[in-house]
């Protein structure tokens, strides 16, 4: 079925908006949708895959639309759409328009200079060439630019995966067990699940692996005294809230009310009674002073380039930039920094990111353990033998999605020493001056 002719007059309208990167390209899509109520679902589906494909292609697609008729963005537009839907598909194009674009889809990309075929900006095509070899660069770039699957977490406080996976298979609706999360469900195709009961009634929750094992290796226990330092719309929370078994005091505490508001429906759904969402005027507030140094475990997801969620924003990458990243260090840095003032002796902090950079994951643990002596880093190895999860990696959580199929997530693992208490120093026995004495006699 071809697509109506004003479908592409609509792409380019809010495609033109989008590569003006001056805000999430999700936030423009769905304000474009509200703004024009007539696009069906159908319509609204493929104007998005169609805005997707672009952002991951760009650097090829850009080049590709720099030849051929008409002006250069609506050659993009239909370069997005054929991408989405086919040239087949499109309605309303001119003859010439249907030649030029069967000839560039045809075009051998392989051939293309690496930068293009990576479709990153050059400064992060230099960054992961450094860090990861030519081939495993192009390997990870390739990932990161391919769509992302739906992934589950099952609430085990009111389902457990088997259930699950036969509850969602009447839907019908296929979901495989993920590999590391004991709790994962994966779902290769992304359908509608709002309406399903499972979601309904809290049994199920939208989350990435890797995300669900960052929350694991924070090893929340029942009974303890938890934060999730930087908690947003909640995701992490919940999987905590669920692994404490709705005991003890679970903090949820980040900068932004309008984040947090987004947890509330989902806690309602969660069942879990445990969690106490505070808002934070910053990562020194006086609420979060009052709680120095009595918390067992903090998790640090910290603000991050979000450079390992491509798949899910493409956009990303195109707004990131080295000075951001310079800011974004500074941040990450306090964040965590403050954070630490809350883990008791004994506790566990775990910093974390969606970052594929060193400077935003290693670099930042590196720095703050060269400035707080009573912090140590706890092999993630150990960890993860600890919590029971198949993975292999060394000091560090490292997860891509071409090697993991999660998104590009860090960790690492930092244990506040046990106090020392320091003894008073006490005068020697008068028998052991004696000997002394009787030793320094002899060796003279």
């Amino acid at each position: 079925m071809r697509l109506a002719p004003a479908i592409v007059g609509h792409t380019e309208e809010v495609l033109r908006e989008i590569l003006r990167f001056t805000g999430p390209a999700d936030g423009t899509l769905s304000r474009y949708f509200r703004e024009h109520p007539r696009l069906g679902s159908r319509e609204r589906g493929v104007i998005a895959e169609a805005i997707y494909g672009l952002l991951r292609n760009k650097s090829v697609y850009t080049s590709f639309s720099e030849s051929g008729s008409g002006s250069q963005m609506r050659r993009l537009t239909l370069l997005g759409l054929a991408d989405a839907v086919g040239i087949d598909a499109l309605g309303g194009l001119s003859e010439d328009e249907a030649v030029w674009l069967n000839r560039v889809m045809e075009i051998d990309r392989t051939h293309l200079p690496t930068t293009q075929q990576s479709n990153m900006p050059n400064w992060l095509w230099q960054k992961m060439l450094a860090r990861f070899g030519e081939s495993a660069a192009m390997a990870l770039a390739q990932s990161l630019n391919t769509p992302a699957p739906l992934d589950l977490r099952v609430n085990a406080l009111k389902a457990n995966r088997d259930d699950v996976i036969a509850s969602l298979a009447q839907a019908p609706i296929v979901a495989s067990p993920t590999p590391y999360s004991a709790l994962g469900l994966r779902v290769i195709k992304k359908p509608s699940i709002q309406n399903l009961p499972l979601f309904k009634d809290g049994s199920i929750e939208v989350q990435d692996e890797g995300s669900q094992v960052l929350a694991q290796i924070l090893g929340a226990k029942r009974g303890e005294m938890v934060a999730d330092f930087c908690a947003g719309a909640g995701g992490k929370t919940l999987a905590l809230g669920a692994a404490m078994r709705n005991t003890g005091r679970l903090y949820a505490f980040d900068i932004s009310e309008k984040r947090l508001a987004k947890l509330k429906p989902r806690l309602a759904r969660s069942g879990l009674s445990n969690v106490h969402p505070v808002v934070i005027a910053h990562e020194r507030d006086a609420k979060i002073k009052r709680l120095a140094g009595k918390l067992d475990r903090v998790l640090v997801d910290a603000p991050c380039s979000g450079l390992g969620t491509l798949r899910r924003n493409p956009d990303v990458k195109w707004r990131q930039n080295l000075e951001g990243i310079a800011e974004l260090n500074q941040k990450q840095a306090a964040i965590l920094d403050s954070a630490a003032r809350l883990v008791k002796f004994g506790g566990r902090l775990v910093y974390a990111t969606c970052s594929i950079l060193e400077e935003e994951n290693e670099g930042i643990v590196q720095q703050f353990l060269a400035a707080h002596a009573d912090f140590e880093l706890r092999p993630m190895s150990q960890i993860l033998e600890e919590q029971k999860i198949d993975l292999v990696m060394g000091d560090y959580l490292n997860l891509t999605p071409h090697q993991h199929q999660t998104d590009g997530f860090f960790a690492a693992v930092l244990q506040r020493k046990k106090e020392v208490k320091k003894e008073l120093p006490t005068e020697a026995p008068l028998e052991t001056e004696v000997e002394a004495d009787h030793n320094s006699g002899d060796a003279q």
